[in-house]
């Protein structure tokens, strides 16, 4: 009777068994040649739980025969550290594999950079979080790979669990097992590409079925009962939240409702509806802005009412608020202009404020030049309201634009009476 779950008993035990991955360490990859000519660079391995990440890292020890050490950045220590040194001086070179990479401290990374960087020790660092926003710079400089893991295809996960149902020693191949293909492709597609999710799912309903004439029978409601929210994946303090919430944002902006409520859902799932509501208001004003200005108030009251709310009722509003994004007219005019006048502020592009415009509530203000401003009310022009001729910006920066107008929706019209009164002001 194994001990181990069947998810660490099928763990690959070379290259060539990993499942999936293949534009990473495929045959015909450089990483695969690499390994199988005796070379193993220092690596990092990024991407969500389950998707062969430790897995790799063994397989690629059980390749090279190199001594082998497995860590969690999340629970070692610096003696942890000077162990692994002290082997590498031991048998010459070591293959680390550090889980939970982002963890290490300054004083872990002192210790062991060095050697890494030496090639006494190689570094296989694996994290769910974005290597490049949480990986310390000096661990990354010293590695020669710094790869994306994929999700799993279903028929990368079809491969695992035949594998693990046929193999004797290390899976179920022992025990007499009625499953259907049409069961095995309900695990594949029920997991969201985790292997482990699905070698687990297969072992728990292997266990909870009951033997009929010599052999374990598996049900449906077994499969489906036990699968339930597995496709859910990622928290929201993770790099999957954020992508999350960047995908969102940028089917709204293509106007992809279909795209834009299932990101919204699975945020929602993952559960910080004030980090949704933020950013759904940020996007009101970012990328429907002048185009359609009504919108961002309806986002405002749809992001008040889902916070008052709460979850689940508040899916509602926020659905209301995406969809009404998604086939808003759309103008990121305000947006952009504001952030050139931050530019041009930045490159020193800056000047004295005219003194017409300058503050004249004290007594001496005239004394010091703070005269001929013209109250554009006393003027009126037209519907448009009052207005006169008068510059604004400082005489170095006149003539400089930083609104360019999107001709959509609302925004014709602005666009017009502004071109209007830049007409005005050239006569």
């Amino acid at each position: 009777m194994h001990n181990e779950p069947l998810a660490y008993r099928m763990r690959p035990r070379n290259i060539d068994e990993i499942a999936g991955q293949q534009e990473i360490i495929g045959q015909q990859t450089a990483l695969y040649r690499m390994i199988k000519n005796g070379h193993v660079p220092s690596m990092l391995l990024y991407g969500d739980p389950g998707i062969g990440k430790t897995s790799l890292a063994h397989a690629i020890a059980g390749t090279s025969s190199l001594p082998f050490i497995a860590m969690n950045a999340t629970v070692s220590g610096k003696k942890d550290v000077e162990a692994v040194v002290a082997e590498s001086r031991i048998t010459g070179k070591v293959l680390l594999f550090l889980d939970e990479i982002h963890r290490f401290n300054k004083l872990q990374q002192d210790t062991l950079l060095p050697h890494v960087e030496s090639g006494a020790i190689i570094l296989i660092g694996a994290t769910t979080e974005n290597p490049y926003h949480d990986v310390n710079p000096a661990i990354r400089s010293r590695c020669g790979e710094i790869r994306q893991l994929s999700r799993l295809e279903p028929n990368d996960l079809m491969a695992v669990l035949q594998r693990a149902l046929v193999d004797e020693e290390r899976g179920l191949g022992k025990i007499a097992i009625a499953i259907t293909n049409d069961q095995l492709v309900k695990i594949s597609e029920g997991v969201n590409g985790d292997a482990r999710k699905a070698l687990t799912i297969l072992e728990s309903v292997v266990s909870a079925s009951d033997e009929v004439d010599a052999k374990i029978v598996i049900e449906d409601w077994l499969i489906d009962n036990l699968i339930g929210r597995i496709g859910l994946f990622g928290d929201k303090k993770g790099s999957h939240f954020y992508n999350l919430l960047s995908a969102l944002q940028k089917s709204v902006r293509g106007s992809d409702i279909n795209a834009a409520v299932y990101y919204l859902a699975h945020l929602l799932e993952i559960g910080d509806l004030v980090a949704v509501s933020r950013r759904l208001l940020v996007m009101a004003y970012e990328d429907i802005g002048l185009a359609a200005p009504e919108v961002g108030p309806h986002v405002l009251a749809a992001t008040e009412a889902a916070v008052r709310l709460g979850m689940p009722e508040a899916r509602i509003p926020l659905a209301n608020a995406v969809i009404e994004m998604c086939l808003a007219s759309k103008s990121n005019s305000a947006y952009k202009a504001v952030d050139a006048a931050i530019r041009a502020i930045n490159e020193g592009k800056t000047g004295d404020i005219p003194l017409h415009l300058r503050d004249t509530h004290y007594a001496g203000a005239a004394d010091l030049g703070h005269v001929g401003y013209k109250y554009p009310h006393n003027t009126p022009i037209g519907s448009f309201g009052g207005w006169t001729d008068q510059h604004y910006l400082p005489d170095k920066i006149q003539n400089v634009e930083f609104y360019t107008p999107v001709i959509a929706g609302e925004e014709k019209k602005l666009a017009a009476i502004y071109e209007k009164l830049k007409g005005f002001r050239k006569k």
